[in-house]
C-alpha cells in the first residue's frame, strides 16, 4: 500500500492498494458514511440505434465518487466492493444521487474522505503500509502422506492443500517406499516455493514426518531449512495449523504480522480470563461501562462491531484517554473467540466494581 496524497485539513487520504492484504486492510479502514473516489467501469445505455448494443449498453470507464452505505470484502475472491450514493461523476453518463457499487482494484488509486480520521484508522493504515514491506510465514503441517499449508496473510490464514503423496505404511513391504517419500517431499517443496518472499516456515505435525522433512530440507534445500523451525502438534491438517497459531509460534517469528499480533492479544485476554483476573471486561455492556469510567487500557473490538451505533465514539474515548484500540478480524480463530465473548473485550488499567 502506498499513500499518494494526504490532506488532513480536508480529511482526504489517497492510497494505492498493491496486494490482497491491502484490500483487506482497507475494508476495515473505510467506514459507512465515508466518501470514496476512484476509477470505475459501468455499463451505459447506448442510443446509437444499434438494438443489440442498446439493449446491453456500452462499458465506460470514468472517475466517480460516492457516499458509502455498504462495504463487502469477499475473502475467497479477494474483491472489495463499496456501495453507496453517487456524489461525483460525469452527469451525462450517470445521474448524481443514484446508487453504484465501486470495486476497489489493485494498483488503482482510491481517495477516502472522512469527517475526521481517528487515530485507530491512521494506525491501521500505517500498519498496512509497513506490512507490505515485510515477508510472510508458511505453516506446513505434515502427516504420513499428506501436507496442508497455511499461508499467513494479513487478513488471516489462506489454506492450500491437502498435498497428497503415495507413501505406504511402514509395516507394508514396498521397495519404492523411500522413492515415494522423496517424491512427496518434493511436491511439498514445490508448493512452498511458489510463494514469493517467505521469511519463515513452521514445519509441524503429530508424528515424526515433520522431523524427517526438516532433515530432508537440510540436505537438499538448505536455503529453506535455514528459515524453518519444527513444532509438534497433536493433529494434522487445518486443526494442526490452528494449534501452531494458539501456541504463539508464528507470533514469535513474525511479530509484525497482523494475524499474529491479533492472536497474541486474544491469547493474553484468554489467559487473564482463565486466571479470573479482575482487570478485564468483556461483552458490550461491561466494556462500555469500563470505557465511561476511563479504566480501559486496551480495547479489543471485532471488525463486524466497528460500524455499530456508538462504537466510533467509544473507540475515540479510549484513544483520547491514551488507551489502545485494536480491531480484531472475524476471519481467524482469535476473532471467533472474541465473538463468543460478545465481540468486545478490554484489558483494564485498574479493577472496577
Amino acid at each position: 500500500m502506498k499513500i499518494i496524497k494526504q490532506d488532513t485539513k480536508e480529511g482526504i487520504i489517497e492510497v494505492v492498494p498493491e496486494t490482497l492484504d491491502d484490500l483487506w486492510h482497507l475494508s476495515h479502514i473505510v467506514e459507512v458514511g465515508d466518501n470514496a473516489s476512484s476509477k470505475t467501469t459501468r455499463r451505459i445505455q447506448d442510443n446509437t440505434g444499434d438494438k443489440l448494443r442498446s439493449d446491453r449498453g456500452v462499458k465506460k470507464t470514468f472517475y466517480l465518487g460516492l457516499d458509502i452505505e455498504n462495504i463487502t470484502f469477499h475473502l475467497f475472491t479477494g474483491k472489495l466492493r463499496l456501495t453507496g450514493v453517487i456524489t461525483k461523476g460525469p452527469e451525462d453518463l450517470i445521474p448524481l444521487g443514484s446508487h453504484h457499487t465501486l470495486e476497489v482494484k489493485l494498483n488503482t488509486p482510491i481517495a477516502i474522505k472522512k469527517e475526521r480520521w481517528p487515530k485507530w484508522a491512521i494506525n491501521r493504515l500505517n500498519q498496512a503500509i509497513e506490512a507490505s514491506k515485510k515477508l510472510s510465514a508458511i505453516i506446513v503441517v505434515l502427516e504420513d502422506d499428506t501436507a496442508t499449508l497455511g499461508l499467513m496473510r494479513q487478513f488471516g490464514i489462506e489454506y492450500y492443500g491437502p498435498i497428497k503423496g503415495h507413501v505406504s505404511g511402514k509395516r507394508i513391504v514396498d521397495k519404492n517406499r523411500q522413492k515415494n517419500i522423496i517424491q512427496f517431499y518434493e511436491k511439498v517443496v514445490e508448493s512452498i516455493v511458489k510463494f514469493d518472499s517467505i521469511q519463515n516456515i513452521v514445519i509441524a505435525g503429530p508424528g515424526f514426518v515433520k522431523n524427517d522433512f526438516y532433515d530432508y530440507l537440510k540436505e537438499k534445500h538448505n536455503d529453506l531449512a535455514k528459515i524453518s523451525i519444527v513444532e509438534a502438534t497433536g493433529s494434522g491438517g487445518r486443526v494442526g495449523i490452528s494449534e501452531v497459531l494458539k501456541k504463539g509460534t508464528v507470533e514469535k517469528l513474525t511479530s509484525e504480522n497482523r494475524v499474529a499480533i491479533e492472536m497474541g492479544a486474544i491469547n493474553k485476554l484468554l489467559e487473564q480470563i482463565g486466571r479470573n483476573s479482575s482487570k478485564i471486561a468483556y461483552g458490550i455492556r461491561e466494556v462500555k461501562n469500563a470505557i465511561n469510567l476511563g479504566a480501559v487500557g486496551e480495547l479489543l473490538i471485532l471488525d463486524t462491531k466497528v460500524a455499530s451505533e456508538g462504537m466510533g465514539e467509544m473507540m475515540d474515548m479510549v484513544e483520547n484517554m491514551k488507551g489502545n484500540v485494536m480491531v480484531i478480524s472475524s476471519e481467524h480463530e482469535g476473532g471467533k473467540q472474541l465473538e463468543s465473548l460478545g465481540g468486545m473485550a478490554a484489558i483494564l488499567r485498574y479493577q472496577i466494581t
